[in-house]
């Protein structure tokens, strides 16, 4: 992420500026730019979006979002993926945030982002490395989890019996 700002704005200022490509996010008084995601990114993040989406919708359980703004807690952030169970209001956290790695993104940024959506109540948070094909998983009072390989990712409750393990999710950057 790039601060775009030396001077700090507050949270109200920064929810009146325009929209940039890609997305700003305001943490702590500054403004962050998000870099511009490549082919990797991309493609986990639409067959991410498809397959919550697939299991989710037709039973009305929970929405997926790519790149939406979500403002809570003092922050105005835009997840990869934000999942919401009932997605009426944005202005609570997402109930599941995922975060995938882009080369030039700062792995503690993504990270803090996180561990900030899980202290403001998300369930559930996903941050996903394709190039080591990991998974960190963070949940409300445990400690971090690193799945990789045949490992089960662990999903929001309401969906039900749905399973996806790392190397599923990874092998969709495999373009047959």
């Amino acid at each position: 992420m790039v601060v775009a700002a030396k001077s700090t704005i507050s949270l109200a200022e920064f929810l009146q500026l325009p929209e940039t490509k890609p997305a700003s996010e305001y943490i702590d008084g500054q403004i962050y730019q998000k870099p511009m995601p490549q082919g990797k990114h991309s493609r986990l993040q639409k067959r991410l979006l498809e397959a919550i989406s697939e299991v989710g919708e037709p039973q009305k359980l929970a929405c997926a979002f790519p790149e939406l703004r979500c403002t809570f807690g003092g922050r105005s952030i835009v997840p990869d993926i934000a999942v919401f169970e009932c997605a009426n209001r944005f202005e609570i956290p997402p109930d599941w945030i995922i975060e995938i790695l882009s080369p030039d993104q700062s792995p503690n940024q993504v990270i803090k982002k996180i561990i900030f959506s899980i202290n403001h109540g998300t369930k559930l948070g996903w941050f996903a490395d394709p190039s080591d094909k990991s998974v960190i998983v963070f949940q409300p009072n445990q400690l971090p989890e690193v799945k990789s390989d045949t490992d089960i990712l662990p999903v929001l409750s309401v969906l039900g019996d749905w399973q996806l393990s790392a190397a599923e999710l990874f092998n969709w950057l495999k373009i047959n």
